[in-house]
């Protein structure tokens, strides 16, 4: 017989986890730079509303496909009903290893720009960049160091999950996260205190330009809600399999959400002005990280140590989701393939490794392969989730499990889940298709 499952410990505990899986990379790093390229105000607006309406239920409906069957990835869909739910399952898993593996090696970097923060503030040059892949080629120096980096994050997971979900996962998340609040709120009094910094608030937050406001911008922010919420079938739906009974899934997805944005909010207050300040371009895409952001702390007196804080944060934030990730696999291999806690944790992390190599090679591979099992399988397997909770459970079952013991959810919001939720991420999907895959021009 197996173990019984885990649950979380305390709500304070569930919600720093829940929150910490949705900030990772995706609001400190992705929300700015999507802010700067989708033309500011306007993204942020309806990135908000996104949030409220999407990515509050879709929270829920993963959540609660987790709890009813108490099954992460493998296990959950076919527990659900949904046919061939077992082979998709599996199937995910092996996305998740793959997407994994290229988000441990970009953790990895951002521990390497830590480390020479660090390094500068003691008076010891570091090449921070020289771990970043080449955009082609291979490059001896950057292979090296990338492998020892992201052993490095595999072996800090492993010490977390081996001791499980209170002991591990709950408790480190329950430090990690309020210390990124406070990292996040030294940086924006930092920023706000620039020389003309208030031209960077007024362009994140406070110039809302209705023409801004394209279909374009609104399928940007809706992609980011679900890759920002980790919405995909696989996190959410793993965590959601540890919730009690009595949980309140609409208030859990309410405050995570909430937390979410606001991380995101503040890591742009955080960002932008001191971009401002300097001259610097906002829209420069994910460069805005590892070279615009550097040029910004080298350019303010005393700017080792505010880099030094922010690269600790946004570790911080990468290494929950990360965590998070590694957790999808161990619970997968613990449910699918019977294997303890510790013989799956190790288990995982080779599989980590192994699959970590060709993104670490250069950009070429790097960027195709975050497309591919990043942004669009995340956002199939987040279709998937919702199908299955809105079509192939059982309406009572459902609704059971969209409710906590004591409060039911109403009839309105199970029809959301089923024809709404669906059909704005494949929306999503065929955006991310046409754009990305077909290679078509953004031109609304």
């Amino acid at each position: 017989m197996s173990a019984p499952r885990e649950i979380f410990g305390s709500n304070f505990g569930t919600l720093m986890t829940m929150i910490g899986v949705a900030v990772g990379l995706g609001n400190v790093w992705r929300f700015p730079y999507l802010v700067g390229r989708y033309g500011g105000a306007a993204f942020v607006v309806l990135y908000i509303a996104v949030v409220v309406a999407i990515g509050v239920p879709g929270l829920m409906a993963e959540w609660a496909l987790g709890r009813a069957t108490r099954r992460g990835t493998v296990g959950a869909f076919a527990r659900g009903g949904l046919p061939l739910g077992g082979a998709l399952g599996w199937m995910l898993f092996v996305v998740v290893t793959a997407a994994t593996a290229y988000y441990t090696n970009v953790v990895g970097w951002v521990l390497y720009f830590a480390l020479g923060e660090l390094l500068r503030g003691v008076g010891v040059s570091l090449n921070s960049s020289a771990i970043l892949p080449p955009e082609h080629g291979f490059n001896g120096t950057s292979f090296g160091l990338q492998i020892l980096a992201t052993a490095a994050v595999t072996l800090g997971a492993v010490w977390v999950l081996i001791r499980g979900l209170r002991r591990g996962i709950e408790r480190v998340s329950s430090w990690i996260m309020p210390t990124l609040f406070v990292i996040l709120v030294v940086l924006i009094v930092r920023s706000l205190t620039l020389p003309n910094s208030w031209a960077g608030v007024e362009w994140y937050i406070l110039k809302v330009e209705v023409a801004d406001l394209t279909p374009r911008v609104a399928i940007a922010a809706l992609g980011h809600a679900i890759f920002t919420l980790s919405l995909g079938g696989t996190f959410m739906v793993t965590y959601g399999s540890y919730l009690s009974e009595g949980d309140d899934l609409r208030s859990n997805a309410l405050w995570t959400a909430v937390g979410d944005t606001v991380s995101g909010l503040m890591a742009g207050l955080a960002i932008f002005p001191a971009v401002f300040a300097f001259g610097l371009t906002p829209g420069s895409g994910p460069g805005l990280l590892f070279d615009t952001l550097p040029k910004v702390f080298a350019s303010m007196a005393g700017g080792w140590m505010f880099a030094l804080l922010f690269f600790l944060g946004l570790f911080g934030a990468a290494f929950l989701s990360a965590m998070a990730a590694f957790e999808v696999l161990v619970a997968g291999l613990i449910d699918g393939a019977g294997l303890t806690r510790t013989r799956a944790t190790w288990s995982a992390a080779g599989l980590v490794m192994v699959f970590a190599l060709p993104p670490m090679l250069n950009m070429e591979i790097f960027v195709p392969w975050d497309l591919t099992f990043g942004s669009g399988m995340q956002t199939f397997g987040a279709l998937m989730a919702a199908v299955t909770v809105g079509w192939s459970m059982k309406r009572s079952d459902a609704l059971r499990a969209l409710s906590a013991t004591d409060a039911t959810v109403p009839g309105w919001l199970y029809a959301w889940i089923r024809y709404v939720i669906p059909g704005a991420i494949l929306s999503v999907g065929i955006w991310w298709f046409i754009t990305s895959v077909l290679g078509v021009a953004e031109a609304v």
